[in-house]
């Protein structure tokens, strides 16, 4: 037996047996062509570039039509690089002059892009670079006859273990074959994590070589709740997670009959449960899991699923789309926070080298203000077809508060000038995300009508912790002392002014830091949609007197380790018959 640690991406346990998918990276061996023959290798390129276009865009309506129109515009970088004329021109030059086979100037070309992609040094490049492998495998299968994918001959459930798998792949799995998913590379944020993640699978990415340690046919165990891989488990570990995985479908069968029930704690306090989305085309899930509107709707997915950004009418489409299947409800739109490994990198000259303490978020849209003006209008233009309530992320001086609110007033202006109907009386509210905005909480609350504090970044930055870093993920944790400080010290501000606090973060959804929540003064949680039956459940077994004497003994420890234990003790006592980390006694939080 052994245990690979990644990161979780989609929660859920199963057992299955592996289908491995090899790494295509082999070199075409070079050969030529006779003279007469150089027509038809030319043509046999032309018709297999046609061809790998052709189930792109297949792949493209299958996306757009499961998962909604945002996801499917992930294929648009790689249908336009197959109509590249820069790219393609010089393979059917070097066709016709060197007389090599296609396939190997194919593969040359390909490859070659995929280097230089790889040289640049961002995870956003080498996101890149497995976009064009993906590509060169594409139109190759078509040349030399292989089949495009293994996973079509599939006739029983599988859990596919793969080094690594692009947007265009992911999004072509088969849910009713495949159970789970590992993978050797990838991160929470990638692409493929997006598509992946709307799969509804348990799915662990950045398994470093799993793909090299597993064999088509092992036993394995994928649990997205830990991010842990287990390969070929004894009887003890396969009989453990059996029974959770059996508790887990029955919990879930419970979990199904919360949905309707209103999140209401045993003394009558209503606790609001929203939901954090990326594209509209959610929503419809949200809803059908209790959700009672959008906390957070992200909005720079709008930019990374597309090869160049949104057009003001692409940003008001997505918006009224989302208005109109709230049907009223409500619906905070944050904007755009990009940075990090995300768009910005690819589209600087020079790649920051600290991209997360860099030119992002706010501070990006504040150095590109045609770009945020674009979204701006774009929101203010939506406003006018129902309620919308607007959030600048990653706010950390006051003067970044004034400037953004500023080129909002700017915006309204001239849409006023031009006629256009807005609703003049859309909230503004910031994203608490770093020290600095906590500390100052009170300043913002004086400027602003609501917080919503964004847990995944605050814990980063308070911890000085990349929990994508394997070497210190185990740091990681929302149960540190400063960050409930942190987290107290924001509420209190918000209630001395009158002003809605929410929390937005990873452990929103987390039904382990219910409680503790509540106890804190937190009335609303935004969190992952699926997430919103186990919170309500919590919520609906618990009174408020309850959680604030939890909160009062949690505020009194002094390490994360004392914390997590007082609160798993409390959740087992009011819901004895739920686990709250899955398989394991010895999670971090």
């Amino acid at each position: 037996m052994k245990s690979i640690t990644g990161t979780p991406v989609t929660p859920g346990v199963v057992i299955g047996r592996a289908f491995v998918l090899e790494e295509v990276l082999q070199r075409v061996p070079y050969h030529t062509v006779k003279q007469e023959d150089i027509a038809d290798e030319l043509w046999r390129f032309n018709t297999s570039v046609e061809e790998a276009v052709a189930e792109l865009e297949a792949d493209r309506a299958r996306v757009a039509e499961s998962l909604g129109p945002e996801p499917a515009k992930i294929f648009e970088f790689h249908i336009g690089l197959l109509q590249d004329r820069t790219l393609l021109e010089p393979i059917r030059k070097r066709v016709e002059e060197e007389a090599v086979t296609a396939s190997y100037a194919v593969a040359e070309a390909f490859r070659s892009l995929a280097d230089q992609f790889k040289e640049m040094g961002s995870e956003v490049f080498r996101q890149k670079a497995n976009d064009v492998l993906d590509l060169d495998r594409r139109v190759l299968s078509k040349l030399v006859g292989r089949s495009r994918d293994r996973l079509a001959k599939i006739d029983e459930p599988v859990i596919v273990v793969s080094h690594d798998l692009t947007p265009a792949q992911a999004a072509s799995l088969d849910v009713r074959k495949i159970i789970g998913l590992a993978t050797d590379a990838g991160g929470r944020t990638s692409h493929t994590s997006i598509v992946v993640g709307a799969l509804g699978i348990p799915v662990v990415v950045g398994c470093q070589r799993i793909s090299t340690e597993v064999e088509d046919g092992d036993r394995i165990i994928i649990d997205g709740i830990e991010g842990k891989v287990i390969i070929q488990p004894d009887d003890e570990t396969l009989s453990r997670y059996s029974e959770f995985v059996a508790r887990f479908e029955r919990e879930q069968a419970v979990l199904k009959r919360q949905v309707s029930l209103e999140p209401i704690t045993r003394d009558g306090t209503h606790i609001n449960l929203m939901g954090n989305i990326e594209f509209a085309a959610e929503i419809e899930g949200l809803l059908a899991n209790g959700g009672e509107g959008v906390g957070l709707f992200r909005t720079e997915f709008l930019y990374l699923t597309r090869g160049k950004p949104p057009s003001e009418e692409e940003h008001f489409e997505e918006y009224k789309q989302a208005i109109e299947l709230l049907d009223g409800r409500p619906l905070t739109i944050r904007t755009m926070d990009l940075g990090a490994d995300k768009y910005t990198q690819q589209q600087a000259e020079e790649p920051e080298r600290n991209p997360m303490l860099g030119l992002r978020s706010i501070r990006y849209c504040l150095q590109n203000l045609p770009m945020f003006k674009i979204q701006l209008r774009a929101l203010m233009r939506a406003s006018a077809l129902g309620p919308i309530r607007i959030m600048f992320p990653l706010i950390s001086t006051a003067m970044e508060l004034r400037k953004s609110k500023m080129i909002l007033q700017d915006v309204m202006d001239e849409l006023t000038d031009e006629g256009i109907d807005f609703d003049a009386s859309v909230v503004t509210g910031i994203m608490i995300e770093v020290p600095s905005a906590a500390l100052m909480a009170s300043v913002f609350a004086q400027e602003v009508s609501f917080f919503s504090i964004g847990t995944n970044d605050l814990i980063q930055y308070t911890l000085a912790v990349d929990r994508g870093n394997e070497r210190v993920a185990s740091l990681y944790t929302g149960a540190h002392p400063a960050v409930i400080q942190l987290v107290k010290a924001v509420i209190r501000s918000a209630k001395k002014f009158n002003i809605e606090t929410s929390i937005c973060g990873e452990i929103a959804g987390e039904a382990l830091f219910t409680m503790l929540m509540i106890g804190l003064g937190l009335r609303t949680l935004s969190l992952v949609p699926s997430q919103i039956p186990h919170v309500k459940r919590v919520i609906r077994a618990v009174d408020v007197p309850q959680c604030e004497r939890l909160a009062r003994k949690v505020g009194s420890f002094d390490s994360e380790r004392k914390v997590l234990k007082c609160l798993r003790d409390e959740l087992e006592k009011v819901l004895p018959d739920v686990e709250a980390d899955g398989p394991h006694s010895n999670s971090s939080g």
